[in-house]
């Protein structure tokens, strides 16, 4: 059984999907399981909900940004992957940092980048916070994404960062977007940015509801942030 979920996602919009891009889907998901018997990389494993809640939704962001060009975009706490490794597989035109503060994690990502062949792409170990300070990655990024698991005041904190004013930060999110949204409301307006739009739907057969919280970056960061993780999380902007 294929990807066929994946593959219908991608014909409707126009989006090359071959056997080239059904063989990296398949690596990557074998190299997933099997590495998941030893490390705790994802609490989904059965096939059909891989596609759904991981490869799906990833790729979903497709219907939220203009991903073509030549496009830098980072992955903020990407854990197994997701969403830059399968933006990677159906977009190779974007050059990608996977951004995960466990080394193993890391390691993980970079052996599944060497294995599927994919350039333009790389996984990186440090805390968020951290990378936000050096040059390399402050205000360098067209996008920054990411679906962790953080309140969107703390989540914007650490990413918005990265991006660079004209560019946009994009969270994955469920249940209560709006009220999300405008908790954040002041990190936005502190960190330079601005919310654009909230994009919900219904993620595939499970009609899984997600949004997108869409922020468009309209200045600069000011200098001193994002904040160590401890005041980021104890005292959210």
């Amino acid at each position: 059984m294929r990807f066929e979920t994946v593959k219908e996602f991608c014909i409707g919009r126009g989006i090359a999907y071959g056997p080239e891009q059904e063989e990296l889907f398949e690596k990557y998901y074998e190299m997933l399981i099997d590495r998941n018997r030893v490390m705790n990389l994802t609490a989904i494993t059965e096939r059909c909900e891989v596609e759904e809640k991981h490869f799906l939704d990833s790729i979903s962001l497709a219907d939220a940004a203009d991903l073509s060009g030549d496009l830098s975009l980072i992955d903020v706490g990407t854990g197994a992957g997701f969403p830059g490794l399968p933006l990677k597989i159906l977009f190779p035109n974007l050059n990608i940092v996977l951004l995960d503060s466990l080394l193993k994690r890391v390691d993980f990502l970079n052996e599944v980048i060497g294995e599927l062949g994919l350039s333009g792409i790389r996984g990186i170990h440090c805390r968020a916070e951290e990378a936000a300070r050096q040059g390399e990655y402050r205000e360098r990024f067209d996008l920054c994404v990411s679906r962790a698991v953080a309140a969107l005041p703390v989540l914007a904190e650490y990413c918005l960062p990265f991006v660079k004013p004209g560019g946009q930060f994009i969270a994955f999110k469920s249940g209560k977007a709006e009220e999300e949204a405008a908790a954040a409301k002041n990190a936005f307006d502190v960190l330079g940015g601005a919310l654009r739009e909230i994009r919900s739907f219904s993620l595939g057969k499970t009609e899984l509801q997600r949004s997108f919280i869409i922020v468009d970056k309209t200045a600069a960061a000011p200098e001193k942030y994002p904040r160590a993780a401890g005041k980021v999380r104890k005292k959210p902007l």
